[in-house]
C-alpha cells in the first residue's frame, strides 16, 4: 500500500491528506442530501445518486493524478490554446437557448449526440485565470505600456466575463474579482488597474440598465432573477427567501455539537441541499462545530496554497498557484456564506462536498496543477547549485 501510495502521490502530502478527506466527508451530505435529488430530478435513487457521486469522483482523482505529473511550465500554453475553445463554448451556450429538453439551459452546454452536458462559464473562468497567470509572466521586468495590453490581456479578459455574464452574473463578478487580484499580484500598475476596474463597473451598469429597459434586445438575461435574489436578501418573500429561511432554520436545527448523520430534516424542503445549500445541511447534521471544522479545513487548504506559491521559485509557478487555488477557496467561502445569509444566493457550489460533475473536476484539475507545482519546488541549495551551474555555462559560451 505505501508502495502503491509512493508511486501515485506525487506532490505535496499536506495538500492531498485534505483533499481525500473533503472526498471521503463528502459522500455524507451528498447521501444525506440524494434524498431530494431522486424527488428534483424524478428518476434515479438514492444509491444511484451516491454512484454516481462516486463516479465524478474516480473521474476527479484520475484527473488530479495525472495533472500532478505534468510540468506546470505548460499550463501556460494550454491556457493560450484554450482560449479560442472556451469562446466557441461560451458562444454556443448562449445560443442555443434557454432551455435543453425543457430544463434551464442558461449555464450549460449540452455535448452532442451525448447526455453529458458542462458549465461552460467553470472552464472558462480556469483557463482566463491561468492566461493571465502566463501573461504577467511574459511581461514581468518590462515597461508596461497601457496600449499594448488592450488586445493580449484586456480584449480576452472582457470578452470571456461579458460572455459568462448575461447567464451568470455572480460566476462573472467572481472571476473579475478574482482576474483584478491576480493582476494586482502580479504586480500590474495600480493606475491602469482602476481604469480596469471602472471599465468594468460601467460595462455591467450599462448591460444591468439595457436588460431592465430594452428586454428584448438581450432576451436571455438574468438581470431580473439578479435583482430578486438581491431584494428577497433582506425581505420575507420570494424563492431565494425561501431558500435562506430554510437554511438558517437547519443551521438553527442543528445546534452547536449536534451529530445526526442522515437525519436530517430540511434536505427535504430546501432547494439545491445536494449542491448550493449542502452547507446548511452539514451543519444542521454536524452541528456548528462540524460546520466550522470544515470551514477550518478550506483555511488549511488556503494555507498550503499560500506555501506552495512562495515557495515555488519562479514567477509563474507563484501567479499559477494564485490563478487556480484562490478561486477555490474564494467559492468555498461564499457558499458558506450564502447558506448563513451574508451574501444573497448565487448559485456556487461548495468545492469538493456539492454533488455534480463539471464544477467538482474543475476542482480537482486546480487540485492537479497546484500539486505539479508543488512537485517542482527546490531547496535553497538546490536553486544556489542550478544558479552556479548556468553561470558556468554562461561563461563557458563565452570563452
Amino acid at each position: 500500500m505505501l508502495a502503491f501510495l509512493k508511486r501515485y502521490i506525487k506532490g505535496d502530502k499536506y495538500l492531498w491528506a485534505f483533499i481525500v478527506f473533503l472526498a471521503i466527508f463528502s459522500f455524507l451530505p451528498v447521501y444525506s442530501a440524494s434524498s431530494n435529488l431522486v424527488y428534483t430530478v424524478g428518476s434515479g435513487s438514492v444509491f444511484s445518486h451516491i454512484g454516481k457521486h462516486a463516479f465524478f469522483l474516480i473521474i476527479g482523482v484520475i484527473i488530479i493524478v495525472t495533472l500532478q505529473r505534468v510540468d506546470y511550465k505548460y499550463f501556460g500554453g494550454i491556457a493560450l490554446l484554450g482560449l479560442p475553445i472556451v469562446f466557441i463554448m461560451l458562444v454556443a451556450t448562449l445560443v442555443q437557448g434557454t432551455t435543453i429538453d425543457g430544463a434551464n439551459a442558461a449555464r450549460w452546454l449540452k455535448l452532442p449526440g451525448t447526455s453529458i452536458t458542462i458549465q461552460t462559464s467553470t472552464f472558462a473562468s480556469m483557463v482566463l485565470l491561468v492566461y493571465i497567470a502566463r501573461y504577467l509572466t511574459k511581461i514581468r521586468n518590462k515597461q508596461v505600456k497601457f496600449s499594448e495590453t488592450i488586445f493580449p490581456l484586456f480584449f480576452p479578459m472582457f470578452v470571456i466575463i461579458g460572455l459568462i455574464f448575461p447567464a451568470n452574473g455572480s460566476t462573472a463578478a467572481m472571476l473579475f474579482v478574482m482576474a483584478m487580484t491576480l493582476l494586482f499580484l502580479g504586480g500590474f500598475p495600480l493606475k491602469f488597474l482602476l481604469g480596469i476596474l471602472t471599465t468594468g463597473i460601467v460595462a455591467g451598469g450599462i448591460f444591468v440598465f439595457v436588460a431592465f429597459n430594452y428586454a428584448d434586445m438581450i432576451p436571455n438575461s438574468r438581470v431580473h432573477t439578479w435583482k430578486s435574489r438581491i431584494d428577497n436578501f433582506s425581505n420575507d418573500d420570494g424563492l431565494a427567501s425561501y431558500q435562506v429561511q430554510h437554511a438558517k432554520a437547519a443551521i438553527n436545527r442543528g445546534g452547536v455539537f449536534n451529530l445526526q448523520p442522515g437525519k436530517s430534516v430540511f434536505k427535504h424542503t430546501l432547494p439545491q441541499s445536494s449542491s448550493d445549500f449542502i452547507y446548511a445541511i452539514i451543519v444542521e447534521e454536524y452541528g456548528m462545530f462540524g460546520g466550522a471544522l470544515l470551514l477550518f479545513l478550506f483555511l488549511l487548504v488556503l494555507f498550503r496554497i499560500m506555501i506552495i506559491a512562495t515557495k515555488i521559485h519562479t514567477f509563474f509557478g507563484t501567479l499559477l498557484v494564485f490563478a487556480v487555488g484562490l478561486p477555490v477557496i474564494f467559492q468555498a467561502l461564499i457558499n458558506m456564506g450564502v447558506a448563513v445569509n451574508l451574501f444573497p444566493v448565487t448559485g456556487q457550489p461548495l468545492p469538493m462536498i456539492s454533488y455534480g460533475g463539471t464544477a467538482l473536476w474543475v476542482t480537482c484539475i486546480a487540485f492537479g496543477i497546484i500539486l505539479s507545482v508543488s512537485r517542482a519546488i527546490k531547496s535553497p541549495e538546490e536553486i544556489e547549485l542550478e544558479e552556479k551551474r548556468n553561470s558556468e555555462a554562461i561563461i563557458q559560451d563565452i570563452a
